[in-house]
């Protein structure tokens, strides 16, 4: 895979996670889970971006666990919304496929540089 079309799943991912709550959320826990959820994706693309430009492998894999940890921390948010009812599957399923192959992706590309 190419690292262009890595960096644009990335952007693609969190753009799509703030597609989904452009309308406000009606009760306290919809909005504080959508506004962390919205935080902890485009966190995963910014410090994905880091990473292109991290001069040591030691700085690149720093990035990429912190990558790594906002992808995790998003896929676990979406569970909960899920579990909760504040979202339905079909709402999100796309975007939880997606955050679940660039988990795989950052594990696979992190042995590369530990």
């Amino acid at each position: 895979m190419k690292k262009y079309d890595l960096d644009n799943r990335f952007e693609d991912f969190a753009a799509s996670v703030i597609i989904v709550f452009q309308k406000q959320p009606k009760t306290f826990a919809a909005d504080y889970l959508a506004k962390q959820l919205i935080r902890s994706a485009c966190s995963s693309a910014l410090n994905f971006g880091e990473f292109e430009g991290a001069r040591s492998d030691r700085d690149k894999a720093n990035k990429l666990r912190i990558a790594l940890k906002e992808l995790r921390e998003s896929l676990r948010n979406l569970n909960i919304q899920l579990k909760s009812k504040i979202l339905e599957l079909n709402e999100v399923e796309s975007i939880r496929q997606e955050n679940d192959e660039l988990i795989r992706i950052l594990v696979t590309l992190l042995k590369k540089y530990e």
